[in-house]
This record gives C-alpha cells, sequence and structure tokens, in this order.
C-alpha cells in the first residue's frame, strides 16, 4: 500500500466502534482516507454481550486524528432507517462525498434451528441483512452522484457454506453474498464496484462474548466454528483490513461481484 493512496477518499464503516470495523477504519485513516465511523455504541438485549461503546467510538476518532485523518463519529442503529439517513447525509455535508462503504456492522450467537426464538431470528437478519441494505440505500445515490464507488460487504465463511448451530446467521451471511452479486450487477454501469468478503474466525471482543455465553474459552468457540487448515485459532482484525484497503484500492479496480476470501485455509477442507 502507498502511502496516502486513500487521500481525498471518504470511508463509511459500520460498527466502527470495535474489531473489524475499528480496524479497517484505522487503518483507511492512515492510509489518507477520511473517515464516518457508524456504530450503535450501546448494549442490545440480544445476543447478550457487550458492544461497541460511545467511549470506543471516540477512542476511534482520536486515533484516526493522531494518524492525521478526520473521523465523523456518527451513532445509530442500522435497522433504523431515519438514523442511517441522517448519518450518511451528515456525512456528505461533512466531507461531500462517500467513496467507500464497508458493511461491517453484525452480530453472531449460537442457537439450533427449532430452538432459536423468532426474537433472536428478526435480530441476526436485521443487523446483518437488512441493516446493510438499509445503509446500503442510502449510501448508493451519493456514489451514483459521483460516479464512483466501492462497496464491500462483511460476510464470513457462513456465507459461503453450512454452519451447525448458526443457521440463522449463516443465513443472513448467504443473504449479504447474494447481495453482493446482485448491486454489482446494478452498479457496473455507473462505475461503482461491490465486493463480500469472507473471513474465518476473527479475534475481536466478539469472540469473547460469544464465549461467555457458552461457558467456553475464546479459542475454542475460534476452533468450534472454524477449523482453520493453517495452525491459527483465527485471525486477527487487521488481517481483514488490509484485505479491504486491497478491495477498495485502485488495485482492485476490476474486481466487483466476487467473494473475497480470508480462511486460513478454512473452506479447502
Amino acid at each position: 500500500m502507498a502511502e496516502g493512496e486513500f487521500a481525498g477518499k471518504v470511508a463509511f464503516v459500520t460498527g466502527a466502534a470495535r474489531g473489524q470495523g475499528r480496524a479497517t477504519a484505522l487503518a483507511l485513516a492512515r492510509a489518507g482516507a477520511r473517515i464516518a465511523a457508524f456504530d450503535i455504541a450501546a448494549p442490545l438485549a440480544y445476543p447478550g454481550y457487550d458492544l461497541g461503546s460511545r467511549d470506543d467510538l471516540r477512542g476511534l476518532r482520536d486515533l484516526c486524528r493522531e494518524a492525521g485523518s478526520e473521523c465523523l463519529t456518527l451513532e445509530g442503529d442500522v435497522r433504523d432507517d431515519a438514523a442511517v439517513t441522517v448519518a450518511v447525509e451528515g456525512t456528505v455535508a461533512e466531507f461531500g462525498r462517500i467513496d467507500i462503504l464497508f458493511n461491517n456492522a453484525g452480530i453472531c450467537a449460537y442457537g439450533l434451528a427449532h430452538e432459536i426464538s423468532e426474537e433472536a431470528w428478526d435480530a441476526m437478519i436485521d443487523i446483518n441483512l437488512k441493516g446493510s441494505w438499509l445503509v446500503a440505500r442510502r449510501v448508493i445515490p451519493v456514489m451514483i452522484r459521483q460516479g464512483s464507488g466501492v462497496i464491500i460487504n462483511n460476510s464470513s465463511v457462513g456465507g459461503l457454506r453450512g454452519m451447525g448451530r448458526l443457521s440463522h446467521y449463516a443465513a443472513s451471511k448467504w443473504g449479504l453474498t447474494g447481495l453482493t452479486k446482485s448491486w454489482a450487477i446494478e452498479l457496473a454501469p455507473h462505475g461503482i464496484r461491490v465486493v463480500s468478503i469472507h473471513p474465518t474466525g476473527v479475534n475481536t471482543p466478539m469472540n469473547d462474548g460469544l464465549a461467555a455465553l457458552e461457558g467456553a474459552t475464546p479459542q475454542e468457540i475460534a476452533e468450534r466454528s472454524a477449523g482453520n487448515l493453517l495452525p491459527v485459532p483465527w485471525i486477527e482484525p487487521e488481517d481483514v483490513a488490509e484485505a479491504v484497503l486491497f478491495l477498495a484500492s485502485d488495485r482492485a479496480k476490476y474486481v466487483t461481484g466476487s467473494q473475497f476470501v480470508i480462511d486460513a485455509g478454512l473452506l479447502t477442507r
């Protein structure tokens, strides 16, 4: 990556307070992009573990500023179209454009298909899938006016294979794969690329939350969910960030409608 590769670009990152969103927002900021960091920054009843906080979001803002970038912090729920609209309009008012959308906000939780409550199913689908659509629905017109843009949807290896005790999660992530391919077809005439990424287990605070709910260690959760070919239980958020930076850059200018796998060999098994 060249220094200042994203100078003049604006990135809108959802679920930015922690984990993959935070690492990616910071990596983009260090590469010269201005950041719109969107996060609910509040607890949710489901899945029941801690999510990013207002302090996390402010901490990201400070780190971006230390890296020489501007960072606009935006609090809201991806399921709330009014909040999404305010965030997107506020970003355009502040920065004038949106070049990169990283649809990252999401949750994960275990449950057998016949035991998952309707409320749990709705929360999973609404946050992971519908929320990504709601955000893109507001960002796409901005990109169309510009005649350019990149949308990167954070799916999962679970968006390319089945996963026991994670059917609602897998359904949401397969849905993102379908949206990626469909949006790529619709938006190519406008110079907009759309790609999904598919990480194996990632070493984030969510892993700790899942472990606490399951009465297991984070490594046990990672190994149970993944089973990587390479001898690692998980990858790091920064590994995901590097993939996003490549896909958002002109180095990937002809990559669209594709599924970019970062799985430590999991899908080869």
